[in-house]
This record gives C-alpha cells, structure tokens and sequence, in this order.
C-alpha cells in the first residue's frame, strides 16, 4: 500500500484490540465500536475527503461506515460521509457468504498439499534448531488457504489476529446483511477481488451491484493481491483515484 504514499497522502491507524491499540479493558469490542472509532479519527484528523481504503475485514468496517453515514439521522460532523471507497477482497458481506468462505478456506487447509507441508515441517526439525523459524513456516502454513498458490504464503510478512477481539466483533454481527445499507451509499467506489480468494467472488459481485461500483477480478489470486499480483492491483487502484481524487 505504501506505494501509493509516493503520490497521496495515507493515513493508518491500529484499530481497538489490536497493535498499538491493545487494551486490558474487559468491555465488548463490536462493529460499532469500530465505526464509532473510524468516526473519530476522521473527524479529529479533519480528513476531507474522507478516501476510505479497505482490505479484508478494513473492507467490510468500510462499508459498515459508509453505511451509518448514510443514514438521513446521521450527524455529518461526527461521522462525515465518505467521498470513495476503494474494497480489497472486502470480508463477506452476508452471513451466508461468510459461512461459505469459512467451509472452502478449512477445505484448503485440510487439502493434500498443505498437510504435506505440515508434515514436512514436523519432520524437519526445525522446532528445535530454529524455534524463530519454525514459529514463521507455522505462521505460512496457517494462512496458505487464502492463497492461490499456497507456497507464495512464504511472502506474506507475519501478522496477528487477537482471537477474543474477532469473536466479539463477528458476534456482535449477528444474521448480517449489509445490501440494504451499501444500496443508500452514493461515493463512488471500486471493489477489487481475486478469482481464487476462498471468500466467495459472489459476495464482492453483490457489492459491487449495491454500490453501483466498479469490479475488478484479479486473476491467479487468492485473498492476498498485494503479494500475488501486486503490479495488477496497484493499477487498479492508481487508475481509480486518478479518476476520483487526482494526486497533488
């Protein structure tokens, strides 16, 4: 994504619950909490436009955003309206297409290949000789079902996900549906989603058809462009915001 800081000014904050933004506090993190944080840092930032960039569940609290700012009760100082969206393999957009996704990407991880893997590394004894390493090819193989090619997992630079934080979330969602919300957005907006991502090509199609947006299907990738096909993905992106919002 940095890539794009040679010509726009980006702005990127931990959200609560994770990095920087980690919290003892006991009290429940929801998908509310995170709109009404969105919320916050554009409104103490002065954000105008406000160009929300969002990747995996970025694109779904994107569009859970720009949903509530939609809404003809909103307060427009507090929770300004977004002026374009661009979604990177948004997270599913339904409860359904959220249960298929999670079917296909165990269905990977169960695949020939990523347990041959998995055994490689337990025979390997890399445990022992390299427990940084080992930590790292464990982390790789965790995440290889979201790749069309399960070896590029190598590239992906290690993340963490707090699992209480992404229950409570997840939970607070409960039977969702976010068509009739996105179908009030009137940004314009761009949904970017590769053909072998184990979310289902579906749920981006139905975005796009309730934004009115742009839909551009990466080819020979999974849920992670920026490692897969990055030249394609930054096009995409660069063509959009020169269309949107011209560089400086």
């Amino acid at each position: 994504m940095l890539i794009l800081a040679e010509d726009y000014d980006l702005v990127f904050y931990d959200q609560r619950g994770g990095g920087s933004s980690r919290t003892d506090d006991a009290t429940e993190i929801t998908w509310q909490t995170h709109v009404t944080d969105l919320a916050a840092v554009a409104a103490e930032l002065g954000l105008t436009p406000l160009e929300l960039i969002g990747y995996s569940w970025g694109g779904l609290l994107a569009m859970l955003y720009a949903a509530e700012a939609s809404r003809a009760d909103g307060d427009a100082a507090r929770h300004p309206s977004p002026t374009s969206l661009m979604l990177i393999d948004p997270a599913p957009l339904t409860r359904r297409f959220r249960e298929q996704f999670e079917a296909e990407f165990s269905r990977r991880q169960q695949s020939e290949e990523v347990q041959r893997l998995r055994q490689e590394l337990a025979d390997s004894g890399l445990r022992e000789r390299d427990p940084a390493a080992y930590r790292q090819r464990a982390f790789e193989l965790s995440v290889a079902g979201y790749f069309a090619d399960p070896a590029r997992a190598r590239d992906l630079t290690p993340f963490r996900v707090i699992g209480r934080v992404q229950q409570s979330v997840w939970g607070s969602l409960g039977d969702f549906d976010l068509q009739p919300g996105l179908r009030r957005v009137t940004a314009p907006s761009l949904i970017i989603h590769g053909r072998q991502d184990p979310i289902p090509l579906e749920s981006s199609e139905t975005v796009a058809e309730a934004l009115r947006a742009r839909l551009v299907v990466l080819e020979d990738c999974g849920h992670v462009p920026y490692v897969e096909q990055a030249p394609s993905l930054f096009d995409a992106m660069r063509g959009f915001l020169t269309e949107t919002s011209p560089a400086p």
